[in-house]
């Protein structure tokens, strides 16, 4: 086994042993700034004696509010070496009561806050039970009140305290041990309330220690962070994993509003030149349509040329383990000649110098995976959850199989059980079931949550019950097909997993921003549809219609009832899905999924709970004769 470190020792270790590289990219006034490793460490010490002199107990919660800058990490440094329990939370919550409950729920003693997000703990700042303290990152934000001080006050008053209390300060950093609570991380959750993720310093460590066996990455390499920092993915696979492989981290500047921050990302891209990003398949999914946009308007004759390029790549490549053989050898010059001429400079948007993606949070399609190989940049996609730190698995150089979740983490534990928590065959589908030192000490306050996900086997040892449903290709790969709990259920009790149709037809078709599949014991599957308004209004105009008419937008819902048709005998998808769950009815919604209106969390997955419960009236109008017909009323509104 290896050697159980902290955080603390991790950080200690590879600071001073890459002190003079860069570690922390980020624009500040226009211009992008190096932090190197030593100064990284440096600037925790500052925070950590500034917290301790405030008083922060070892064990002591801290929330941490705030949108990815070189701040956030800094401060969750100065956490962790001042004792404390960083409780990381999302920067899309929202004031009221889900942002409140994790602050008391967590029972934290300080926030430390971004301005920018300021005034949402300033309006609920007298509810907020056990906060003494708001520690404000920036210092424009106008009146702090008399609970608020700024980053800059923390660690000037760090600085002084330091010099009289250094042997105090470094008892309590060594005082740390590896199943010392780092952070108390909430899951966005795609079901109920929230539970708060106890996660150690050798939760961690140990989850670095793993990733390294399925992953590599060069020295002095940059990721672009493009995820919140708030979750552990962000840690393990971005913070730690860079770190010790003496490589740095950037983030997005942030803008004056998340439409702000969003159009930042592809600036960032272009002046950060990443060797690899930290993402998920929704954003993904977002590239992918801005290059097939940009490929349009650069006339039929590129984007024919395009299109065929694109067959070859992806003919050829297959599967990544698969590509290339003896008969496809003809296609290995035509290929690079198009990638001179093509996939250059599709890439160049990209930075240049992107050498693969690193994807998770939700599961990723394998259409999109095809196409982003083709154009030279992998997507690897991997598997986790929060109680595990979270990384369970991940495909990666050399090492891919497109529609895995990719080789298990070593060394990790893994099995797959039935509905009884019976082991089952290679092959077979089942709940995935890990053992290791990754795994979560448990929830926060919450025994019975803890005792349904950690459960002891007959020698005693303790496996998570992810409630995630996969099935081992071999001894080394891992496919996840989907939820639990996500299982459309027919009316003869049959069970289904939808992702793969959802996630299928949002990547397939441009008319089809999200999709979700509903049923529960019905007599038939049906699709709620958030419907790609621009590209249908585009898609009519060019038929002469009006798409504000009645006759416009008749004509889009039969365009999305041919795109969900082509998974149907005769279509161009047929066969890739069960004929009997494919919807018998449409529910076209009028408004997308977003964090804001709470129907995606913070990594982007949609939360079916909440979107199955906000349109219970489209679910059961779609049960009826009226509903089940396409060009209803309802489905006319929502263009």
């Amino acid at each position: 086994m290896s050697e159980r470190i902290t955080i603390i020792d991790f950080v200690e270790k590879y600071t001073h042993e890459y002190a003079d590289h860069v570690f922390l990219r980020e624009k500040v006034n226009g211009k992008w700034t190096e932090t190197s490793f030593e100064k990284t460490r440096k600037e925790g010490y500052r925070i950590a004696g500034g917290l301790m002199a405030m008083g922060l107990q070892k064990g002591e919660r801290v929330s941490l509010f705030s949108e990815g800058r070189n701040d956030w990490i800094l401060s969750e440094l100065g956490i962790l070496y001042a004792g404390g329990i960083n409780v990381p939370l999302s920067n899309k919550l929202e004031e009221s009561n889900d942002l409140t409950f994790r602050i008391n729920h967590s029972e934290s003693r300080f926030v430390i806050v971004s301005g920018q997000l300021f005034p949402k703990i300033r309006n609920i700042l007298d509810k907020l039970t056990y906060v003494e303290k708001v520690i404000v990152m920036d210092s424009n934000v106008g009146e702090l009140g008399e609970k608020g001080v700024t980053l800059e006050w923390v660690r000037a008053l760090g600085d002084s305290w330091l010099l009289d209390h250094k042997a105090e300060f470094e008892a309590r950093y060594k005082s740390v041990g590896p199943d010392d609570i780092a952070t108390i991380s909430y899951t966005s959750g795609t079901t109920a309330d929230p539970k708060g993720v106890l996660l150690t310093h050798r939760n961690y460590t140990a989850n670095v220690e793993q990733a390294h066996s399925v992953i590599g990455v060069e020295p002095d390499s940059t990721m672009l962070i493009l995820l919140p920092l708030d979750h552990c993915f962000a840690h393990v696979a971005g913070f730690y994993t860079m770190m010790s492989y003496c490589s740095s981290i950037a983030t997005v500047p942030v803008g004056a509003n998340p439409l702000a921050t969003l159009k930042n990302v592809p600036v960032a891209i272009k002046e950060v030149r990443p060797h690899i990003m930290l993402s998920v398949p929704a954003l993904s999914r977002n590239f992918k349509k801005n290059i097939e946009t940009g490929i349009r308007k650069s006339g039929p004759t590129v984007e024919k040329l395009y299109n065929f390029a694109l067959k070859l790549a992806i003919s050829y490549n297959k599967e990544y383990y698969n590509r290339g053989g003896f008969l496809q050898c003809w296609k290995k010059p035509l290929i690079a000649l198009f990638d001179k001429i093509i996939f250059t400079k599709v890439r160049e948007n990209l930075g240049g110098r992107m050498k693969f993606f690193v994807g998770g949070g939700a599961l990723l399609d394998i259409e999109l995976q095809r196409y982003f190989n083709a154009i030279g940049i992998p997507i690897f996609q991997g598997y986790g959850v929060s109680e595990a730190t979270p990384v369970i698995s991940a495909n990666s150089e050399g090492h891919a199989m497109f529609g895995s979740s990719g080789r298990v983490v070593k060394p990790l534990d893994i099995k797959i059980c039935d509905e009884d928590g019976n082991e089952v065959p290679v092959g077979t589908k089942g709940e995935i079931v890990v053992h290791g030192e990754n795994v979560m000490a448990g929830y926060w306050k919450n025994p019975q949550g803890t005792a349904e996900a950690l459960r002891k086997d007959s020698e005693g040892r303790v496996w998570l019950h992810t409630g995630d449903m996969g099935y081992m290709y071999d001894e080394e790969f891992l496919y996840v097909v989907g939820r639990f709990k996500s299982l459309l259920i027919s009316s003869d009790g049959e069970k289904y997993s939808p992702e793969g149709f959802e996630d299928s037809i949002t990547d397939a078709s441009k008319y089809v921003d999200a999709c979700i599949l509903h049923n529960n014991q019905n007599p038939y599957t049906i699709a709620l549809i958030v419907p790609s308004k621009d590209a249908l209004k585009e898609y009519v105009t060019a038929k002469g219609l009006d798409p504000e008419s009645r006759e416009g937008k008749i004509e889009m819902l039969r365009k999305i009832q041919e795109e969900v048709d082509s998974y149907k005998k005769g279509g161009s998808h047929e066969g890739m899905f069960p004929e009997r769950w494919l919807p018998s009815a449409i529910a076209v919604l009028p408004e997308p999924f977003t964090e804001k209106n709470g129907m995606v969390n913070s990594t982007m997955k949609i939360v079916r709970g909440k979107v199955e419960k906000f349109y219970q009236d489209r679910i059961d109008y779609a049960y009826t004769s009226e509903g089940k017909a396409l060009l209803n009323e309802k489905n006319i509104a929502s263009l």
